[in-house]
C-alpha cells in the first residue's frame, strides 16, 4: 500500500503542505475563499526539532491504537486507510490521545481530523504530496 514519506533533509518548514492539505479538504474550489482570514485545520501539521522540520501525518498503521480504542467506532481502516466518520466522533478524544505519532487533532468543531490520504479527492494523490515545492513529502509504497 502507498503512504506519505517525509525526507526531513528536505523539508523547508514553509507549511505549504497544511495549507494544500485544508484547501483540499475544505470543500471549496477556490483556495483563496477556502483559506483567506480563516483558521485553516490541516490533517497533517510542520514540527520544528530544533532546527529539523518535517511533516507528521497519520501512518495508516497496521493495528492501529485509535481505531482499537474509538469507543464510537468512527475510526476504521479501509483498505490498509485508516478512516474517519465524523458523523458518528463524539470527541472524546481517546484517540488523540492514544496516537504514538500525534497524528489525530480536532478542529472548531471538536470532531477528531487526520489525514486519509486525500482517496475522497479527485487529483490523484495526497494534496501535500503535490503541493510540497521541495518535494520533501512523498507517496510511494516501500
Amino acid at each position: 500500500m502507498k503512504r506519505i514519506f517525509v525526507n526531513e533533509k528536505w523539508c523547508l518548514g514553509c507549511r505549504l503542505c497544511e495549507y494544500y492539505c485544508a484547501f483540499a479538504n475544505s470543500g471549496e474550489i477556490n483556495m483563496v475563499k477556502a483559506l483567506k482570514d480563516k483558521p485553516i485545520y490541516p490533517r497533517l501539521r510542520v514540527e520544528d526539532d530544533g532546527g529539523v522540520t518535517y511533516a507528521v501525518s497519520c501512518r495508516h498503521c497496521t493495528d492501529p491504537l485509535c481505531v482499537r480504542s474509538c469507543i464510537a467506532a468512527a475510526l476504521s481502516v479501509d483498505a490498509g486507510v485508516v478512516t474517519i466518520d465524523r458523523d458518528r466522533c463524539v470527541s472524546c478524544y481517546t484517540c488523540i490521545l492514544v496516537c504514538p505519532y500525534g497524528a489525530l487533532a480536532h478542529d472548531d468543531a471538536g470532531v477528531v481530523r487526520k489525514c486519509e490520504l486525500c482517496l475522497n479527492n479527485a487529483i490523484g494523490q495526497p494534496a501535500c504530496v503535490a503541493g510540497c515545492p521541495n518535494r520533501a513529502i512523498v507517496y510511494e509504497e516501500r
